[in-house]
């Protein structure tokens, strides 16, 4: 019947002239004219289908409702179509001549589409740079370096970034070192180059990385973190220390790569970036007046843990720690087959260039994965450990070599691998792969019953009742680190009070910092 209401002449024909009439009658002056709803060489021509022509002329058509209708038409009508060709891939030009290829067109909707998108895109912009442009009406045109209103307006309300990003966007955008940054430079940055329309971490990547770099190195932080340290009031108190300043930094540092870069090798990308938490954190740091209030990788009591800890370890102060060293931390908690492991650097190459010896980079890996064994980093740290042949596969056999080296056993082996089993749930019950270990909560206790004797006798009733991780906890991923910094800080507290009282300094600084050992 709606074939009836279109065919004017009532010749049986549906005539170009026709559906011109219908369609000028319910189209606007900015949809597609009707020339390109009959070109004959798009992919997906509009005119082909019963339905895409109901949706051009504005009526749901519906093929074989009236039976008389389309006995009668089935040879003449024409939005009854055969079905539209399989898709063929063109062949390529060694088989065939390159004239032969047919132009690939876009289809008409997604041209239309793509152009509103840009013109919607362009609007946002010419909108953007009206609203920011008085920012820069002053007598200098501009602003300069250590102007505190290209701090607080230009990074931190204009672009949103954190505070301590302002010098390294200065440098950015000021690619000739004039020392001004003015409107036409800051659009020429931020808004021709699209970086408006990223998103914070690849903002953030951006002005960080080197030019000729796709990747992030830890120099790469170091702009950033020196204006943290400049200017955050939780940390003005380092100011009249620059050595502990660099300390912090590195460590800083450390901690970053550690979590993130998953690769190991000290090369940060995106992807990482994007799938880590460093940008919630930076923001984190920038709001909060006190480093302590962020958990995750700026909190200056846990950098003081882990340097005092280093520094236990490294008695001579020769910033260098060899196995003997090793051996000594958490008083001699740590198995000597475990310590030997470690050095023959089976989870992760070391830093250091001295032969057999391990730095602060190391070490700071090192107290993570012993003291954080809950991390995925540490899991995959410990696996790398314990997996002696490097199959993959964690057998009965390798756990009891580990096992064995404890001077005091409190169960027999047996009883321990019976409960490791019961704990992990691995797949199958001959082995335990990284995978099994990774779904378990309780794969930090299966570690430290193999390696650390210290932690095997007080772990000894969990192991025979293992007690669940606290999942209703804000950060369960942190419970065992801070627990542990904690202690350890609360400690070093009674300990640096009792220096104090001589008149001592409560901590020492030896060794490079982590310009000069890169440079």
């Amino acid at each position: 019947m709606q074939f009836k209401c279109l065919d004017l002449d009532e010749n049986g024909q549906l005539t170009p002239d026709e559906m011109k009439l219908f369609m000028r009658s319910s189209m606007s002056e900015n949809e597609m004219p009707f020339e390109d709803v009959l070109r004959p060489n798009t992919r997906h021509d509009c005119t082909r289908g019963p339905f895409k022509l109901s949706l051009i002329l504005g009526n749901r058509m519906e093929t074989g409702n009236d039976n008389a209708d389309a006995s009668s038409s089935s040879s003449n009508s024409f939005y009854t179509f055969p079905p539209l060709p399989p898709i063929i891939l063109p062949r390529s030009p060694s088989n065939q001549e390159e004239g032969n290829i047919p132009p690939l067109f876009d289809p008409p909707l997604q041209l239309a589409l793509r152009n509103h998108h840009e013109i919607m895109r362009q609007s946002l912009k010419e909108q953007y740079i009206l609203r920011i442009s008085h920012f820069f009406d002053n007598p200098l045109g501009g602003f300069r370096i250590n102007d505190a209103e290209f701090k607080s307006v230009i990074t931190k309300k204009v672009c949103q970034l954190p505070s301590f990003f302002s010098a390294a966007l200065f440098r950015k955008i000021d690619i000739k070192s004039s020392g001004i940054v003015t409107r036409d430079k800051f659009i020429r940055y931020w808004v021709d180059r699209d970086m408006l329309t990223m998103d914070t971490v690849t903002q953030m990547y951006r002005i960080l990385k080197q030019p000729d770099h796709e990747y992030l190195s830890q120099v790469d932080f170091k702009p950033v973190l020196q204006e943290l340290l400049e200017t955050h009031p939780g940390l003005e108190f380092l100011k009249t220390k620059p050595n502990f300043q660099k300390r912090y930094a590195e460590t800083v540092i450390y901690r970053i790569f550690y979590h993130i870069n998953r690769r190991g090798n000290g090369r940060l990308s995106l992807r990482e970036l994007k799938r880590g938490n460093l940008i919630p954190a930076m923001q984190r740091v920038d709001d909060e007046e006190d480093t302590d209030g962020v958990l995750r990788y700026f909190s200056y009591k846990q950098f003081y843990v882990i340097y005092r800890k280093f520094g236990e370890v490294d008695a001579n102060h020769d910033f260098l720690i060899d196995q003997g060293d090793l051996l000594t931390y958490g008083d001699g908690a740590l198995t000597s087959r475990i310590v030997a492991r470690i050095f023959e650097q089976a989870s992760l190459k070391f830093t250091c260039e001295v032969a057999r010896h391990m730095n602060y980079e190391d070490f700071v890996y090192f107290l993570i994965s012993v003291e954080d064994k809950s991390s995925e980093p540490s899991v995959e740290y410990w696996f790398k450990l314990l997996d002696l042949d490097g199959n993959g596969k964690l057998t009965p056999g390798e756990m009891r070599y580990f096992y064995e080296d404890h001077a005091k056993k409190p169960v027999s082996f047996e009883m321990i691998l019976c409960q490791i089993i019961d704990m992990i749930a691995p797949e199958r019950e001959e082995y335990i792969t990284l995978r099994d270990l990774k779904r378990s909560d309780l794969s930090r206790i299966v570690f430290e019953v193999l390696s650390n004797r210290g932690k095997l006798l007080a772990f000894d009733d969990r192991v025979r009742f293992p007690l669940p991780r606290r999942r209703g906890h804000q950060h369960p991923d942190l419970i065992e680190w801070l627990r542990f910094v904690d202690k350890e800080f609360e400690s070093m507290l009674i300990d640096a009070e009792f220096i104090s009282s001589s008149e001592d300094e409560p901590m020492e600084d030896w060794g490079e910092p982590i310009e000069e050992m890169h440079d």
